[in-house]
């Protein structure tokens, strides 16, 4: 998880961002004939997922025995009642993660989904390769690609993958570049399941959107996009969001900007604008988190941001 937002940091970093984002697009890895922004006809539509991380302490309770929580299966009734049109049904919550789930179970989390009218948006795991421990890559490389048969068995279109924590003492296009090789890894195996990975930004190795961008163009692949968390750009700005929808490939849609401990709240009718002159179309889950000290009741907060997310469409 993210260290606490810090405001004074934010600043002073603020001031600096720019001029590194831009040298960091100037300098290596991105060819002439790298990957260009996804081909759309028809205009924007969007249809609204839910990711299922939005009831992580629920989910985590039942998978723990720490008392009823909620499954998997009650996820997706949620779902059903509150007529999102598809689910994210996070990695961390199949039961016995990191491994992966029988296929029994797949098919019947499948065959549920499709009974209730629920379509499966994508799915997601953890992992750093951002590390420089290349043997731990390596294990989250095979991570990945072991749920990447997870994603094409549930028929999830995209699966989710972090760049991961920054490292000290390593030159940011040195981490690029072994974090690239890692993804094409991963990307060749999408491909061949028909899965899509989308990298998210997070706060970690990936804090702008010119970053991100150049990680996309470095890989390119057009089985490798974004994951756009408009809750985790460094600077929070509505630019950095507009910068990567040509890329995007799925979207956690938060109701803050600048993490979940600002008091910043993301204006919901600009972001819906920002997807729809990017041209997007797609699911576009959106995500609620629990804030420290604050009493936190998903299914209140979730249906609040559906709503505004329902009234900007």
């Amino acid at each position: 998880m993210l260290n606490r937002f810090n405001r004074r940091d934010l600043i002073k970093s603020s001031l600096l961002l720019p001029f590194c984002s831009a040298s960091a697009i100037k300098s290596g890895g991105a060819s002439a004939s790298a990957q260009t922004p996804i081909k759309r006809v028809g205009g924007p539509r969007l249809k609204i997922s839910l990711n299922a991380y939005s009831f992580s302490k629920a989910l985590n309770d039942y998978n723990k025995g720490r008392g009823p929580g909620m499954t998997l299966f009650d996820l997706l009734e949620f779902c059903a009642r509150n007529n999102f049109d598809a689910v994210d049904p996070t990695g961390y919550f199949f039961p016995g993660y990191p491994a992966v789930p029988s296929d029994s179970f797949i098919n019947e989390f499948k065959l549920r989904a499709f009974h209730l009218g629920l379509g499966i948006s994508g799915t997601g795991v953890r992992n750093n390769f951002a590390s420089p421990d290349k043997e731990a890559r390596a294990a989250d490389v095979r991570h990945v690609k072991e749920w990447i048969e997870v994603a094409a068995k549930m028929g999830a279109p995209v699966i989710r993958v972090f760049a991961g924590t920054e490292p000290e003492g390593h030159p940011w296009d040195e981490v690029a570049a072994w974090m690239v090789e890692d993804l094409k890894e991963c990307v060749e195996v999408g491909k061949k399941y028909g899965v899509i990975v989308g990298i998210q930004n997070h706060w970690d190795f990936l804090k702008t959107s010119a970053q991100v961008i150049k990680v996309v163009k470095m890989v390119n692949s057009e089985w490798f996009g974004v994951i756009v968390d408009t809750g985790y750009f460094w600077q929070g700005t509505y630019d950095d969001i507009a910068a990567v929808v040509p890329y995007a490939v799925n979207w956690q849609i938060k109701d803050k900007l600048l993490g979940k401990e600002s008091d910043v709240y993301i204006d919901i009718k600009r972001l819906i604008g920002i997807i729809r002159d990017g041209g997007y179309r797609g699911y576009i889950p959106i995500e609620t988190l629990s804030v420290s000290g604050e009493e936190y009741d998903p299914k209140v907060r979730v249906v609040e941001l559906l709503q505004k997310v329902r009234d900007a469409l």
